[in-house]
């Protein structure tokens, strides 16, 4: 791993996702602050997964048809930074939506293109991709805990209006690692030939992988959207809060250094079912217990097979698919279908169940959808190749 600048490609992945520890635990509560309801703000966090459909596409085809990608990392990460800024302002609630469609689109445009230059440094090395990956979940944490005393301290959750400045700093830090950061050098326009990728995506086992990814980021809908309002509203401070949205992480990031040692030994595709149905258990506890504290934490552990193995797995997966230029196609795949089309539908579908009985049906809801996941996975990806290996044997 001499030849990988791991210094340069981990800060990518601390800022941006230090800035995410900030915007997906705290920016309900600051929507809540600027008088959102529940169902406005379903729309909105549906926002951040909706431009996931268009933006990691277009991004990533832009940057594979130029003769300087690069150049399309840098561009993406300063209109972050800019288009955030509009949240600085007093802006009244009917322009919140359009601000947050700008931002987003950029946010949720760079980080596609950065997993395959990250990848185009490892090579044949793609199993040590948790060890580059982990900053960004140290960042997290780190964000995730501060952030929560910080709103706290200052008020509880009804100043949590003060979290646009104290994310400032981040976007602007992730802008400095954009322009510190490069392809690897023997990358070339002509690795990977792009008419071939509908052809792969066709294969079977590449399908499932796509419909158990958008199973997967369904089931998370709740989470990411109400999860911070649910445990609020089952009388939580905003510490705790943090406490619970930093617990998973800090074992996600166990995960991503001992990672590497599963996918030499085992197909990837068995920690992405792991994962599923970890998934599948989590959220039902979440919908039954979430008076119990302890419990609770417990859940929230499994964020590191639900979280960090099953996107470390995808990475795999990814990796072995669509090999050369082609990942940065395959990525803007997984993120646009899966991430954004799932993402949507999951935060929409939130929104609907949530007014049934606050928050317990639509979290019942993504173990069902994340069950269906694992199926999909098992008998589509994982025993396909388990009977091929053993005919191969014998």
């Amino acid at each position: 791993m001499n030849a990988v600048p791991v210094a340069r490609l981990s800060s990518y992945y601390l800022f941006y996702y230090a800035a995410l520890g900030a915007f997906t635990p705290y920016w309900s509560l600051f929507l809540t602050a600027r008088g959102m309801s529940v169902t406005a703000i379903s729309v909105m966090m549906g926002i951040w997964y909706a431009t996931r459909i268009v933006a990691p596409t277009t991004w990533t085809s832009i940057a594979a048809a130029s003769r300087h990608p690069i150049r399309w990392l840098r561009v993406g990460s300063v209109l972050t930074l800019l288009t955030f800024c509009a949240f600085l302002l007093p802006l009244p609630l009917p322009w919140m939506y359009p601000a947050m469609v700008v931002f987003c689109f950029f946010y949720n445009a760079v980080m596609p293109q950065f997993e395959s230059i990250t990848l185009t440094h490892l090579g044949n090395d793609s199993h040590r991709y948790g060890l580059i990956r982990v900053w960004g979940s140290l960042g997290f944490i780190a964000v995730v805990m501060g952030f929560g005393w910080l709103i706290e301290g200052s008020g509880g959750a009804g100043n949590a209006r003060l979290l646009p400045w104290l994310m400032l700093p981040l976007f602007a830090l992730l802008v400095g690692s954009a322009f510190a950061n490069y392809y690897a050098r023997d990358f070339h326009r002509a690795d990977g030939d792009a008419s071939g990728f509908w052809q792969i995506v066709r294969k079977p086992q590449v399908l499932a992988f796509f419909l158990a990814a958008f199973m997967e980021q369904l089931s998370f809908g709740p989470y990411y959207t109400f999860f911070s309002v649910y445990m609020d509203h089952h009388g939580y401070a905003t510490s705790t809060l943090g406490l619970l949205w930093t617990i998973g992480v800090v074992f996600e990031v166990g995960v991503f250094f001992t990672i590497g040692r599963f996918f030499r030994r085992y197909d990837a595709s068995w920690m992405l079912l792991i994962a599923l149905v970890s998934s599948t258990l989590r959220w039902t506890v979440t919908a039954l217990f979430p008076d119990h504290l302890g419990v609770m934490l417990v859940a929230q552990t499994a964020h590191a097979l639900g979280f960090a193995a099953f996107f470390a797995a995808a990475m795999q997966m990814l990796a072995t698919y669509f090999p050369g230029r082609l990942n940065g196609h395959g990525q803007g795949l997984l993120y646009g279908f899966s991430s954004g089309v799932g993402g949507v539908l999951g935060a929409l579908i939130a929104g609907q169940l949530w007014n049934i009985d606050q928050g317990r049906t639509a979290f019942l809801a993504g173990a069902g959808f994340a069950f269906a996941g694992a199926l999909l996975c098992f008998f589509a990806i994982s025993l396909p190749l388990l009977r091929k290996q053993k005919r191969v044997s014998a």
